[in-house]
């Protein structure tokens, strides 16, 4: 890997981790910002604060990635999808001064979403236009997504308890500096396509989607990436709740804070290593295993009988996680051609978006129904049922590792 390519890298790690703090700033505080912003006290107005995000998240990853493939640029969307994102988080703030009320904090969010997802999306995808191995590269991009999350968790917290809207200014603050960041990265997305081919300059938008949607195989990252981040979604909400509740471990708010980061920092701390495993000894491996061992300590989190016992599961559960996680978005990268490499990850980070929605659904829904054990049995048990049902899908598309069977771990698959 060129010294180029690891200053780039380094880079667009930092863009996608100030991304996800600015993100996750706001999430600690969120049952007294929407109060705040003129919602009444309760859950329902919380969740549908971060469906409106979610929401345009789905809608627009694929929108912000085949237009960027059209192009042949990436970074100048880069920048004003974080510079828009910035100003809306000025606008939420200023909501309530102008007396709008909550549904125009609502539209806020979502025209904020619709913004913020093309600096996300973007960003990992211009990781993708690097060389040095794309397992190495999403791993970069895993690190920055998990210190992201625990960064973001545990300073909007603190910044929330001062007062409702400082993570909201923090959060404008972290994102313009991702546009400052993201502004000195060369753009790769005309290198990227491969000689002889039209490129994404030539390539209309019905063309890249269309390309990247009928790629042989490429459903099996996108499920995988479905189930993963529901897990993820179901650990953000009932996780806080299971650890706290007085009927299994009683842990203050800090408590179950720091058991979370039990997950994040491994988690996000062995992505970049495992990312780098996965483009010596294949895709397979760290992908099926990953993902049966990640459903089995899921599980043995829910049941677990001692806290010590469930804060080592934990541990397991973000190792297993990245394991799993940069092998799963480099497979996208392996199997689609360089002028889809936008479309692809659009998708990807869709199917990932509606599993963390799914995540609070489904985890919400089982708990309440059923009670913890019922909920992490379901969550795990699907973390699996997916491993097993896609194990031939998996071995077809990535059959081998290293020299002797790696199939595109420098470039995408031969259709």
């Amino acid at each position: 890997m060129s010294d180029e390519d690891r200053g780039a890298r380094r880079l667009l790690g930092a863009v996608v981790l100030a991304v996800l703090i600015s993100q996750v700033l706001l999430y600690p505080g969120v049952p007294s910002l929407v109060v705040a912003l003129g919602a009444p006290a309760g859950i329902d107005a919380g969740m549908w604060f971060l469906v409106a995000e979610f929401g345009a998240f789905v809608s627009c990853a694929v929108l912000w990635g085949a237009v960027s493939d059209a192009l042949g640029k990436r970074v100048p969307l880069i920048v004003a999808g974080a510079l828009g994102g910035a100003a809306s988080y000025v606008a939420l703030a200023a909501v309530p001064e102008l007396g709008l009320g909550f549904r125009a904090a609502l539209v806020v969010r979502v025209v904020g979403g619709a913004l913020t997802i093309g600096a996300f999306s973007l960003s990992i995808t211009c990781l993708m236009d690097l060389g040095g191995g794309h397992g190495r590269n999403m791993g970069a991009a895993g690190t920055a997504i998990g210190l992201g999350a625990a960064v973001g968790s545990v300073v909007g917290g603190a910044l929330a308890d001062l007062d409702p809207f400082y993570p909201v200014y923090a959060g404008a603050a972290v994102l313009a500096g991702a546009a400052l960041l993201a502004a000195t990265v060369d753009d790769r997305a005309s290198a990227s396509a491969s000689p002889g081919r039209s490129g994404a300059r030539g390539a209309g938008f019905r063309d890249v989607l269309a390309q990247a949607r009928t790629t042989r195989g490429l459903l099996v990252p996108l499920a995988f990436g479905f189930v993963d981040r529901l897990t993820a979604g179901f650990f953000a909400l009932v996780g806080v709740y299971y650890f706290q509740d007085p009927g299994t471990f009683d842990l203050s708010a800090a408590g179950a804070g720091a058991t979370l980061a039990l997950f994040f920092v491994p988690f996000a701390l062995l992505q970049s290593p495992f990312g780098s495993l996965s483009d010596r000894v294949g895709r397979f491996l760290p992908v099926v295993v990953g993902s049966l061992a990640y459903g089995v300590v899921t599980v043995g989190v829910g049941v677990a009988p001692t806290y010590p016992i469930a804060a080592g599961l934990m541990v397991l559960v973000g190792v297993c996680g990245a394991l799993m996680a940069p092998a799963t978005m480099a497979l996208v990268t392996d199997l689609v051609e360089p002028e889809a490499r936008g479309a692809a990850m659009g998708l990807f980070n869709v199917f990932g978006s509606l599993g963390f929605l799914a995540g609070f659904l489904v985890g919400g829904s089982a708990t309440e129904a059923f009670g913890y054990t019922a909920a992490f049995l379901a969550v795990g048990g699907l973390e699996l049922a997916i491993a097993l049902a896609l194990f031939p899908a998996v071995r077809a598309i990535a059959p081998g590792g290293g020299p002797l069977g790696l199939r595109g771990a420098e470039g995408s698959v031969s259709k």
